[in-house]
């Protein structure tokens, strides 16, 4: 066991089987590492202040701020008030998808056929919108709600045409990317394979999920420190915190 994850700073430990989804709480000063336990797994996740339910994560400021196209260790992930809600603080993957969305119950049906919770119970065909609709109502949202997502341990880049090229089995069993979390932010989160993925068959993979007291960035930070732009989001982040 890590230090970050001894029995002194550890706060809670969970399992998402594949396909399904969560919601849950992340205060300030926390972390959340995401490890990937068999390869191949796809974690469509949304971000929320837990305060101000309107401010959420914005794909768009999120990748020209720090000019980029995908996340890894030393970016972060913005709010549409410039505000800084998630940082990685480590990635063994290397690379995460911002800009593909999330799958919906039209493209499950076409890629998968359909499968109901009353033919195979928990091994029922899932889609990504859907789950996030299911989480969001338990805390007073919904399918509005929604917007550009990221979708950790999956890797896809952009042609000179414009193709979007997904790359199976990017993601290794073991694999894991660790968030540290800035602001008190609500996480939703929906295990279900992402929509580029080419495997003709539905096998979503499970996911780890291991919570810490991480205690808040220093003036060194890796993070704060990668672009200008993250200084003065950390700095626009702690104001809210005076």
């Amino acid at each position: 066991m890590t230090e970050k994850l001894s029995e002194f700073n550890r706060l809670w430990e969970d399992t998402i089987p594949g396909g399904a989804h969560a919601s849950f709480s992340m205060r300030r000063g926390t972390a959340l590492r995401i490890t990937d336990m068999e390869g191949g797994a796809n974690l469509s996740t949304l971000f929320y202040n837990q305060q101000e339910k309107l401010e959420r994560y914005n794909m768009a400021d999120t990748l020209k701020a720090q000019h980029t196209a995908h996340l890894t260790r030393g970016f972060v992930c913005y709010s549409d008030m410039g505000r800084v809600l998630a940082s990685v603080i480590e990635d063994s993957c290397g690379w995460h998808d911002t800009i593909c969305g999330m799958s919906n119950a039209a493209l499950v049906t076409k890629k998968y056929g359909t499968s109901t919770y009353q033919q195979q119970r928990n091994a029922m065909h899932r889609n990504a919108m859907d789950s996030m609709v299911i989480e969001l109502g338990k805390w007073g949202m919904g399918r509005r709600d929604i917007v550009p997502n990221v979708n950790f341990f999956s890797k896809v880049s952009v042609d000179e045409e414009g193709g979007l090229h997904y790359q199976s089995l990017h993601s290794k069993a073991g694999d894991y990317v660790e968030l540290r979390f800035e602001m008190n932010v609500l996480v939703v989160v929906s295990a279900c394979p992402h929509p580029l993925d080419p495997n003709p068959q539905y096998a979503p993979k499970p996911l780890l999920l291991q919570a810490w007291h991480a205690g808040l960035p220093d003036e060194d930070d890796y993070c704060r420190n990668r672009c200008p732009e993250n200084v003065r989001g950390f700095y626009n982040t702690e104001l809210l915190y005076r």
